[in-house]
């Protein structure tokens, strides 16, 4: 009995909570913001491993992509109609939401909260399914995956070129270690190198057509008069 007691008065202490939360978002969409984000604050109640790898997902996140995804907002947040019919003309099927609500832009703000503890049951998103959704956000907003290949075809190159030089040195010094060594060697990094240029070309153009493929519109409307 005691224990159902304390149970449903924490129960009523997170209704309240809940309520206090919505009431503050509508006050800030009736000021003027089409989004009202809710983003915890503390995250305390979550283990280490899953407090590192979500700071590691935003900040990968907002290095890769064009568009802001907010830390730590989660879907739960207030939007105008305006926003609601925005994201309605967008026609992809495979969809990363707070990558999309962050695209469309419009007038935001942000509530600080915190999340009170889990009181029955347990979270149903282990840690495969989140990785899973940051695969998804990273491929749905970026196409930094493609175009790493040029980059490191660039790099591997380079350094082809440096140590070709440095072993054409030692050889004119010193004379030849082992007949063939350094002719094969040199060649396996210099084409290893031009193929992942060459991949990283045509990266480039699958992502262009996998970013026209999602048939985004090219700005959304705010408001019209």
């Amino acid at each position: 009995m005691r224990h159902h007691r304390a149970g449903k008065q924490a129960a009523e202490g997170g209704s309240g909570k809940a309520l206090t939360l919505l009431g503050e978002m509508v006050r800030l969409w009736r000021q003027g913001f089409e989004v009202v984000n809710a983003q915890r604050e503390d995250r305390s109640s979550d283990s280490l491993l899953k407090r590192l790898t979500a700071k590691a997902f935003y900040w990968i996140i907002n290095r890769v992509s064009d568009v802001h995804v907010p830390s730590n907002v989660g879907d739960f947040r207030l939007m105008d109609r305006k926003v609601i019919d925005a994201l309605k003309q967008l026609p992809e099927r495979r969809r990363f939401m707070k990558g999309l609500f962050a695209w469309v832009g419009f007038r935001a703000a942000t509530i600080a909260y915190t999340r009170p503890p889990r009181l029955t049951g347990q979270a149903k998103f282990n840690y495969w399914k989140l990785w899973n959704l940051a695969l998804e956000a990273v491929t749905s907003f970026s196409t930094a995956p493609l175009r790493i290949w040029t980059y490191l075809g660039l790099a591997i190159s380079a350094v082809t070129f440096a140590y070709g030089a440095y072993i054409l040195t030692r050889t004119l010094v010193f004379g030849v270690d082992v007949p063939g060594y350094t002719s094969i060697f040199l060649a396996i990094l210099f084409f290893g190198g031009v193929q992942m240029v060459g991949m990283g070309l045509m990266g480039e153009y699958v992502g262009r057509i996998f970013l026209e493929t999602k048939q985004r519109p090219v700005y959304v409307v705010r408001d019209q008069f």
